[in-house]
């Protein structure tokens, strides 16, 4: 024996009100332990939720950053491309002025090299030949055009069947020749030349692009 003394027996009121107590308390901490896991539960579902829409709105930040980005780039590169156009017309006008402008002197002497000129000529001649009608021509030129120059160009001619040419020097002629017939005029003076402007700045621009 240990000497310990059995407690009586409850009676069977304080049985049954100590049995309900004890059923009390577990159903309690039944609850408690369901209330702490739904609200850890609910706890990690709404953490999970905040993460979810943390990184879409990250996502969509960057989109939108990087729509913003290339936006700002495209635009740049639009007035780079501006500025870049604005300057070659700028240069390209600066350019086709400073030809202009020398363009009859460079004509003038052509005019008075030999080679040059007998090209000057043929091609004048070349023009009236497709153009004119085969009747009697009358050439008037510039008064340096040499006389056995033009005698070899009036033997081309009549090789050409324009037997009938007469030859006529203009003192405000500076350079080239023209021809008349019929009412019509092939004009391959240094004045005729200058004053097709549109075929002069397209014959320019073509030669101004092949050298850049």
């Amino acid at each position: 024996m240990n000497g310990s003394v059995p407690l009586p027996p409850l009676p069977p009121l304080q049985a049954s009100l100590q049995a309900l107590l004890d059923l009390v308390d577990g159903d309690r901490e039944r609850q408690c332990a369901q209330i702490v896991g739904e609200a850890r539960a609910r706890a990690a579902a709404l953490r999970n939720q905040a993460q979810a829409e943390a990184r879409t709105r990250m996502r969509q930040t960057f989109v939108e950053q990087r729509r913003t980005l290339q936006a700002q780039v495209a635009a740049a590169q639009a007035r780079l491309a501006t500025q870049q156009r604005l300057h070659a017309q700028q240069r390209t006008s600066l350019l086709l002025g400073l030809a202009r402008q020398q363009l009859p002197a460079a004509l003038q002497d052509r005019w008075v090299q030999p080679a040059a000129r007998a090209a000057w000529v043929a091609q004048v001649l070349d023009v009236a030949h497709a153009r004119l009608p085969a009747t009697r021509w009358r050439i008037v030129h510039a008064g340096d055009w040499p006389a056995d120059e033009r005698a070899a160009a009036a033997a081309s001619l009549a090789q050409r069947g324009h037997v009938e040419t007469d030859f006529a020097a203009d003192a405000g002629m500076a350079a080239g020749l023209k021809v008349l017939a019929g009412g019509n005029v092939v004009d391959g003076s240094l004045q005729g030349l200058l004053a097709e402007t549109d075929e002069v700045d397209a014959a320019l621009l073509r030669r101004l692009e092949a050298q850049s």
